[in-house]
Order: C-alpha cells, then structure tokens, then sequence
C-alpha cells in the first residue's frame, strides 16, 4: 500500500549560489570521495525549452567516477508526478529493484529551481514512503525533482523527473447557476423595477458580458454590476421595451458559459374597440364588441359584462373572464331599461375604462293573461309514530339523568310520561318536555327508588303509540370488612 509524506518546499534560487551542497542523512558516510561524488552527481535533465537547465554540482577533474557500491541502493523506479495545484506537487515512484546488501533506511526527496545549480532536500531525513507532497509552493515556481534511495552506507543514484514541474493557477472553467425562478419568463408591470442576481462560478474570475436580443445594453436604462460571485442587472422602471431576451456570457481564457433569461414586462390591457347590442327579446338582450387595439403586452384572460338598470344606475357583474365576443344577458325584469358595459382582463387586471352600450334594452311587458289553478291542499295527518325510541339507562344516585325519545304525527299530540305503568305527571321529582317532536323526561337526583320501567305515550285524534326503557339507579357499594 502506497504511503504518503507532505513537506514544505525549501527555499532555494539562483541567487542562492553560496549555499552549502544538500548533505547526506547522518547514517551516511562523507561524500568527500571521488565514488561517493559520482553516486550523488548525476546529470540532471535539460528543459526543452530552456537554455540553462539546472546542472548538478561537478565532481574533480581529477577524480574518476567509482562503479556503484553493492552497499546502496539501486534507483527508484517509475518516479512520476500524481497532482499539481497552484501552491503543491505530488510525486511517487516505486522502490528499487536493488536495496543494497544494508538494505533501505529510506527515501531522499530533492528539489532544484529552475536557473539555480544546488539540489535541497525536502525532507531532512529519509522517509520510508513511495509519494510525498511539497507544499507551500509559490505560483509560477518552475523546478526540478529527484528521488535517491538511502541505505547506512549511503545514497544510491537518483531517479530524476524528465520534465520540470510548473506551479501554475488552477483554472476552474465559467458555470452559471440561472435561479429556479428565473427559468422561465420573468413577468413584471410596468413601473416596477428589475432586479436579476445570477450567481456564477470560475476560477480566475471571468469576464461579464449582457446583451438584450443580441444586441449592447442601454446604459442610461440598465445597470450591471459584476462581484466576484454573482452578476446583477437592474432597471429602475421597467419600460414595455424592456421585454425581451437578456444573455449573460462569462469568459475565461478562451471558455465561456451563457444563460438566458427571457423578460416580459406587461401592463393594463385597453377596453374593448367597439360594443353593440343586437338584440331585445322577452327578458334576454344579446351583445356583441371587438378585442381591444392594446392587450398589455400580454394575452387576455377574458372580458367582464356589467349590467345597469335605468332606475338605480348601479353595475352588476354578469359575467367574468369570459373569452367569447359576443354573450346573451338573460334574467332582466320585465318593465326596465338596462346598459351593459365590457372590461378587458389580463394579468395585471382590469382595463381603467369599459365600451358601454349606447342604447337601452327595454325589457317590454307582455300582454299574458294569468289563469291560476285551483290550489289543492295537502292533507298532512298523521297518526303518532315513534322515530327515535327510548333507550335502556344506568344513573347514579344523587346525579340528575335524562330521557329521549322522538316521535312525529299531525296534529301535535299529547304526551305522556308513566313509571311501571303509573302517570307520573304531576310529581314535582319528574320534569316533562317536548320542543320539535323531542321528547324529554328528566328525573331529579333519582335514588335506587327510582328505578324500574318508564314509558312515553304520544295520543292525537288519529291513534297513539308509545316507547318504554328500563332505568337502573345503582345504590352505594357497601364497604366490605
């Protein structure tokens, strides 16, 4: 498993030529002679693009290069750069395939800026993991990375990155994030103003830029203002030519993301062109009037016909977003003299003025002779009949309790409340009563005496009939020893 160290990147330019050389961990041995110089010296890469490339220090004239020692380690393997931001770099590589007959104490990291000649290491002691993470990078910093492999005897030749590494910005391309509410057209009256904050992202920041159907904003109507988050346009008074299509472009280095944004600005419609009355038939007149000239900028939700008679002169609506031109008023009184008007209707409401008839409908009276029929009285006798019966009731004594019942018959019958087949009706313990067919007997703070079967009797000139229940006034528990 790949582990990782994170180091900050040393300080080290051109300007730094009086810096001592990188020094070896202090497990190793002094590189003062000539096979430890040639282990430690390798050529490093040339940039292609660059006529002074970073040169290893060299090692004596006269000093020939050693053969390496089989005490060190061989060169990692497949050393290569993982990530790059605009502050780190991360690099990995694989162990060698030779760990030397000491075997592995670690890796060295080491780092040469561009136009400087002295290899730093970035960590000070090596590290037994395969990746590692400079830090704290400046931006445009261009450099060069090698990696040794270090055993107790020393450090074995370097793996050393082919190209440099070049700390650059990161580019987050341009995206706008259009509100859920700006998705579809954008309806305001006429007056109001405009306000659209459209937030976008992109990193540098991009450059605005807004047109209306295709074409440069009016500076003296519109306002834009860019912050490094969101793009506002804002119209103090909407004006109806303000309609139309708005388009924000962001460019970044050769990117660019576009929003539209479709506005509607709309008004009061006018009232229709023209209003006539067909005709006057029995109590019906019949109208007729022509779609108005100016709808708002916006369609129409209908028409509304109003109602006047002579006598009062007050409007009444008749119909409401009515969408055909022509309609029939139905229901006048006979005897008056009526005028009609029409609104229009859209969005923002009713037109300010109506087309109002210029003549009356005249509702004539008819000549109708009135033959009334014999009127047939409804027998509605009927003899007593109990709809709601009475129902079987436990009281407590001390506790007033009641009973219903419901009966119905014509002509209002008499009741009659009895206990076990004796007219209670008189006894001041009882109260009878009876209101739209209810009856109610109500017995006050009754006693176990109390109990037993109670009936109600309803008697009118066509028969009787009647309803009992049973009542149970449970007495006192005796406490029990």
């Amino acid at each position: 498993m790949t582990e990782e160290a994170t180091s900050e990147a040393p300080t080290c330019g051109p300007e730094d030529t009086g810096s001592e050389p990188a020094q070896a961990p202090p497990a190793e041995p002094s590189r003062d002679g000539a096979a430890s110089e040639s282990t430690r010296s390798p050529t490093p890469p040339e940039p292609a693009s660059q006529a002074t490339a970073p040169t290893a220090p060299a090692a004596p004239a006269a000093t020939k290069a050693a053969p390496p020692s089989e005490d060190v380690p061989s060169a990692p393997l497949l050393l290569a750069v993982e990530d790059v931001s605009d502050s780190s770099v991360t690099v990995s590589w694989e162990p060698p395939e030779s760990l030397g007959r000491l075997g592995l104490q670690g890796y060295v990291l080491e780092l040469c800026r561009e136009g400087a000649s002295e290899w730093v290491p970035v960590n000070a002691r090596p590290v037994m993991v395969t990746q590692q993470t400079v830090r704290n990078l400046a931006l445009g910093d261009k450099f060069f990375l090698r990696v040794a492999a270090v055993s107790s005897a020393g450090a074995g030749p370097p793996a050393v990155l082919k190209q440099p590494v070049h700390i650059q910005q990161i580019i987050e391309p341009p995206k706008i994030r259009v509100p859920r509410h700006l998705r579809q057209t954008y309806i305001r009256q006429v007056g109001e103003t405009v306000n659209l904050q459209i937030p976008f992202q992109g990193s540098p920041k991009p450059q605005a830029s807004w047109t209306h159907d295709g074409h440069a904003l009016d500076a003296q109507r519109v306002n834009v203002r860019t912050g490094d988050q969101d793009s506002i346009l804002f119209i103090r008074s909407a004006q109806r030519s303000d309609s139309g299509c708005y388009e924000l472009t962001m460019r970044l280095e050769g990117l660019e993301a576009k929003a539209a944004i479709d506005i509607l600005v709309i008004e009061k419609p006018g009232p229709p062109s023209s209003i006539r009355l067909l005709d006057v038939w029995g109590c019906n007149a019949a109208l007729e009037w022509m779609p108005p000239q100016d709808t708002g900028n916006t369609e129409l939700l209908g028409y509304t016909v109003q109602k006047a008679d002579r006598k009062t002169g007050q409007w009444f609506t008749v119909l409401e977003r009515y969408h055909p031109t022509t309609c029939t008023i139905s229901d006048l009184i006979v005897g008056n003299a009526y005028s009609f008007r029409v609104f229009s209707e859209n969005q923002c409401g009713l037109s300010a003025t109506a087309a109002t008839t210029k003549e009356l409908a005249r509702i004539q009276k008819a000549d109708i002779v009135a033959k009334p029929k014999g009127f047939v009285e409804r027998d509605f006798s009927e003899a007593p009949s109990f709809t709601q019966p009475l129902a079987d009731h436990t009281s407590t004594p001390g506790y007033s309790t009641q009973l219903f019942c419901s009966v119905r018959a014509s002509p209002k019958p008499k009741i009659i409340w009895m206990k076990n087949n004796m007219d209670i009706q008189g006894d001041p313990k009882y109260r009878a009563l009876s209101e739209q067919g209810v009856c109610t007997l109500e017995i006050r703070k009754p006693s176990p005496f109390d109990s037993g079967v109670y009936t109600c009797k309803a008697i009118n000139v066509l028969g009787e009939a009647s309803v009992d229940c049973r009542l149970e006034v449970k007495g006192k528990a005796s406490a029990t020893h």
